[in-house]
C-alpha cells in the first residue's frame, strides 16, 4: 500500500466523500524524514503530531501535514505511506542570510531593520515572500514620519548557496515634503499671525526657510493644536473648539497645505470662587493661596496653579497625596464661571524609605545629606522640593526628580525615590589651547569637582599661556563637618606679562596659598572665611605707566600681602547649572595687613536675580560692584586692580580695554589703560532654549543681553554718566564634555573715542 498526500490535496480532501481514498488505520512502524537542507530532522519530529507505534488515519495525516506546514518552516509537505513506514517530505523555506540597504540617507539601516523585525522580517528567519510588501510598507511608513511623501522602495530577493536568500531593499527618498502654507480660519479675537506663531510647525519659504520647523508631522500638529487649546482657554475662551483640521499634499508631493477650522467661542469671567470639602488647613491660610478674583478673565493655567498651590500647602503637613478639583459652573447668560475647589486630603502619610537611584559614581551619602526630609518623618512637600533645590546645587547631576510612591499594604506610608542624572564632573587634557586673551599656549589640567564620588573638589592645572603662566593645586571639601562647614585650600605660583593686553604694560611673579572656610548660616546663607599669603614680584619698564614705576620706586619690586576674608552668600536659585529663577548675591571683604608690606581693603558685591518669564526662558537681572582702597599711607597695588571690558564684564569691548588710559612722557595717550580701583557692572539677559535642541536638553542656551558698566578710582578718572560703556548683543552657553563655554556677539553703543571693540569673544569654564 502506497498513498501519497501534500498540503493542497488536504483541501481538496475537505470538500470530498470520506471514502474518496479511505483506508484502514495502519500503526506507524517507523517515520523517515526527507528534503531537509538548513534545518535538522528533529525539527520535524518535534512538530510532527505522530509517533511510532500510533494508529493513524487519513485524518492523523491529514492534521500532521497542517501542523508542519502551520510552522511557516516549508513551502510544502508531503507524506508517504510506504509499508507502514511514514514518509516525511519537505520542501524547505530559505533562510535570510542578509538584509542590505541602498539609498538611505534618513534613517541609518539599523533603524530600519528595527522597524523591519517588528513585522516579522529579519536576518536569520525563515524567509516569506508575502512579507516583502509589508517590509516595503513599513520603510514608507518611517519615511513618511520624516515628511518624506515621494518615497520609493524596491525590493531585490538574490538565491544564495545552503536555500539562503540575501534581501535588499533600494530607497529612493526623494525630497523632504515642506509646509507651503498653514491657514487659521475663524480667528476674530486674536490675529490669526499671533497664533501661528504658538504653533512648532512653520512654513517654508523666506531667507532662514531651511531654518524652520516646515516638515509635517501628525504628532506636531496634534500638539499645536493643543498649544492653541491652551492659548485660548488660558484667556477666558472655555468653549473653543477645533472644527475641522485639512491636510492636503501636491500631487507631486513635495507641497503641504494645513488648514484648522477653529470656533472661538465667548469670553468668560471669573464669578466666584468657593472652597469645599475637607479643610484641615485654616480657611483663611488656604484663601490667602486663591488668586482668582471675581471679574478676572477665566485662566485655566492659573487655575491649575491654585490648586497645586493648596495641594502643596496640603502636602506641607504631610498629604502627600491630597487632590484639588476645580469644578466650574458655566453662566451662559452673564458669560461668567462660578468655580467651586474641593479639597480632598486624602490619608496623612510618613516617608518610609528614601531610595537614590542613578548615582552610579557619586556616593549615597553625598545625596542624602542635601535631603531635607527625613525618613519615618511626615511627609512635607516644601522640604521635599528644597531638597530637589539643594541636590541639583551640587553640579554633579544633570537632572534631579523625586517621586512620591505609595508603599503596599500601609496606606500611611510612601517612599521617595531620588532619581538623578550624573553629569561629567571631571576633565583631564594636554594639549594646546587658544583664548581671546591668552592666545596660543600649553595647557595641562586634572580635575574633578567630585572626586571619586566623595562630593569633593580637586584641581591641578598647569598653564603657559603667553600672558598668564599657571601651576595651582585646589582642593575643596564642602561637609569637612557633618554640619555642612566647608573648607578649602589653594598653593599657586602665577607669573603674568601683560605685553600684548590692552593694560599699562608690567610683569608679576606671584606665589601663594591660603585656607577657607564655609560656614552655613541657614538653608541657603553661608559665611565665608579665609586667610591666604601670598608675595609678587614685580617688574616695570621704560613703556610702563609711571604710576607703576611710583609704585616699585616707593615699595620695591618684591611685596608680600597676609589677606584676611569674610563674606556672606544667599543662593536661592533653582539650579546651580541652569537656573530659571531665584536671588544669588554674594558680599566679600579682603583686607591685607601687617605685618605684611601690603595694607588696602577690597570689598565687593554680586547680585543675580532669575525672573522666569515663561516655561523655558529666564531673564536674569545682574549687578556686580567693587570697591578697593589703601590705608596706612599705602595705596592698593596696581596688580590688584580691577578692569572691565570683555566676556565676563562688558561685552563688544576688548578685554580690559576700558578705563583711564596710559600717557607717555609728552602726554598723549598710548592706548592702553591703567584698570581702577573701583568698579560696576550691570547686566540685563534674556536666557531662552537652543532651537532644535531636545525639550529636556538644558546644556544649551541662547541669550539677548545688555551690558552697562564703569571703572574709575585712579589718574582722574570719576565715576559719571560719561564714563559708562554699554554694549547689546546675543550670547551662546554650552556645558559641554570639556566644560562649560560662553561664547558672545557683542555691538558696543556709541563707543568713545579711543574705545577697543572686540564683536566676537568666548570664555572657558565659567558657569553662569
Amino acid at each position: 500500500m502506497s498513498k501519497t498526500f501534500t498540503a493542497i490535496q488536504i483541501g481538496v480532501l475537505a470538500l470530498l466523500s470520506p471514502l474518496s481514498f479511505a483506508y484502514s488505520p495502519f500503526v506507524v512502524k517507523d517515520i523517515r524524514v526527507e528534503g531537509v537542507q538548513r534545518t535538522e530532522a528533529g525539527t520535524v519530529f518535534n512538530y510532527l503530531p505522530i509517533r511510532i507505534g500510533d494508529s493513524v488515519s487519513e485524518d492523523a495525516v491529514a492534521k500532521a501535514i497542517k501542523a508542519l506546514y502551520a510552522t511557516g518552516f516549508y513551502r510544502d509537505v508531503r507524506i508517504e505511506v510506504e509499508k507502514d513506514v511514514l514518509v516525511v517530505i519537505v520542501d524547505e523555506r530559505p533562510a535570510i542570510a542578509q538584509i542590505a540597504f541602498s539609498g538611505n540617507k534618513e534613517f541609518d539601516a539599523k533603524d530600519l531593520l528595527k522597524g523591519l523585525k517588528e513585522v516579522g522580517l529579519a536576518e536569520s528567519r525563515t524567509f516569506d515572500r508575502s512579507q516583502l510588501e509589508k517590509a516595503e510598507q513599513e520603510i514608507k511608513r518611517l519615511y513618511l514620519t520624516k515628511s518624506y511623501y515621494g518615497a520609493e522602495v524596491r525590493t531585490t530577493v538574490s538565491p544564495l548557496e545552503r536555500n539562503r536568500v540575501a534581501i535588499n531593499f533600494e530607497v529612493k527618498e526623494g525630497q523632504v515634503a515642506r509646509i507651503k502654507n498653514i491657514r487659521i480660519i475663524g480667528a476674530s479675537a486674536f490675529k490669526e499671525d499671533r497664533l501661528l506663531g504658538l504653533m512648532s510647525l512653520e512654513e517654508s519659504g523666506g531667507i532662514f526657510s531651511w531654518f524652520r520647523n516646515a516638515k509635517y508631522s501628525k504628532q506636531q500638529l496634534l500638539a499645536d493644536i493643543e498649544e492653541l487649546r491652551s492659548w485660548y482657554l488660558d484667556r477666558g475662551y472655555l468653549n473653543f473648539s477645533i472644527e475641522s483640521t485639512q491636510v492636503s499634499i501636491t500631487p507631486d508631493k513635495q507641497d503641504v497645505y494645513v488648514s484648522l477650522a477653529i470656533n472661538e467661542g465667548e469670553l468668560y469671567r471669573i464669578g466666584s470662587v468657593k472652597l469645599a470639602g475637607e479643610l484641615l488647613v485654616p480657611e483663611k491660610e488656604l484663601r490667602a493661596l486663591v488668586t482668582l478674583k471675581a471679574g478676572d478673565v477665566y485662566s485655566r493655567a492659573k487655575v491649575n496653579d491654585v490648586t497645586r498651590a493648596i495641594a502643596d500647602r496640603l502636602g506641607n503637613d504631610g498629604y502627600a497625596f491630597a487632590n484639588v478639583n476645580a469644578v466650574p459652573e458655566l453662566d451662559e447668560a452673564n458669560r461668567t464661571v462660578s468655580l467651586t475647589l474641593f479639597v480632598d486630603p486624602a490619608r496623612r502619610a510618613y516617608v518610609n524609605r528614601i531610595n537614590v537611584v542613578g548615582n552610579n559614581k557619586t556616593r549615597e551619602e553625598v545625596v542624602r545629606r542635601e535631603m531635607l526630609q527625613m525618613e519615618s518623618a511626615w511627609f512635607d512637600r516644601a522640604s521635599v522640593d528644597k531638597s530637589k533645590q539643594r541636590i541639583d546645587r551640587t553640579g554633579f547631576f544633570q537632572d534631579v526628580s523625586i517621586d512620591t510612591v505609595p508603599v503596599t499594604d500601609a496606606a500611611d506610608q510612601v517612599d521617595l525615590n531620588v532619581n538623578v542624572k550624573e553629569r561629567s564632573t571631571g576633565s583631564l587634557s594636554l594639549g594646546l589651547g587658544y583664548s581671546a586673551t591668552d592666545k596660543l599656549g600649553l595647557m595641562a589640567s586634572i580635575s574633578q569637582n567630585n572626586l571619586f564620588g566623595s562630593g569633593n573638589a580637586l584641581s591641578l592645572a598647569v598653564n603657559t599661556g603667553k600672558v598668564n603662566r599657571t601651576a595651582s593645586l585646589s582642593y575643596d571639601n564642602p561637609y569637612w563637618t557633618v554640619d555642612g562647614v566647608s573648607r578649602g585650600f589653594d598653593i599657586y605660583e602665577r607669573k603674568t606679562d601683560t605685553d600684548s593686553l590692552s593694560v599699562g604694560r608690567y610683569a608679576s611673579d606671584a606665589k601663594g596659598g591660603g585656607v577657607r572656610f564655609g560656614v552655613p548660616i541657614g538653608l541657603d546663607q553661608r559665611i565665608h572665611l579665609g586667610v591666604s599669603v601670598d608675595n609678587t614680584v614685580t617688574t616695570v619698564y621704560d613703556d610702563s605707566p609711571q604710576q607703576y614705576k611710583d609704585f616699585v620706586k616707593q615699595f620695591g619690586e618684591d611685596n608680600t600681602t597676609l589677606a584676611w576674608t569674610a563674606g556672606w552668600s544667599s543662593d536661592k536659585r533653582d539650579s546651580y547649572l541652569y537656573p530659571v529663577r531665584g536671588l544669588y548675591q554674594k558680599v566679600n571683604m579682603e583686607i591685607a595687613t601687617p605685618p605684611a608690606e601690603m595694607q588696602y581693603v577690597k570689598f565687593t558685591y554680586q547680585l543675580k536675580d532669575y525672573v522666569p518669564v515663561s516655561t523655558d526662558s529666564s531673564l536674569m537681572l545682574s549687578t556686580d560692584f567693587g570697591y578697593s582702597t589703601g590705608y596706612g599711607g599705602k595705596p592698593v597695588p596696581f596688580y590688584k586692580y580691577y578692569y572691565a571690558g570683555g566676556i565676563g564684564t562688558i561685552r563688544g569691548y576688548k578685554d580690559n580695554s576700558l578705563g583711564a588710559k596710559v600717557t607717555d612722557e609728552n602726554g598723549n595717550e598710548t592706548g592702553d589703560t591703567l584698570g581702577g580701583t573701583k568698579r560696576w557692572v550691570n547686566t540685563a539677559e534674556l536666557f531662552f532654549p537652543m532651537p532644535g535642541v531636545k525639550e529636556k536638553d538644558r546644556s544649551m542656551r541662547l541669550s539677548v543681553f545688555f551690558d552697562a558698566g564703569v571703572l574709575w578710582g585712579v589718574s582722574g578718572a570719576h565715576f559719571g554718566a560719561q564714563e559708562m560703556r554699554y554694549s547689546t548683543g546675543l550670547g551662546f552657553q554650552w556645558m559641554s564634555p570639556i566644560g562649560p563655554l560662553k561664547f558672545s556677539l557683542g555691538f558696543p553703543i556709541k563707543p568713545k573715542s579711543g574705545d577697543e571693540t572686540q564683536r566676537f569673544q568666548f570664555m572657558i569654564g565659567a558657569v553662569n
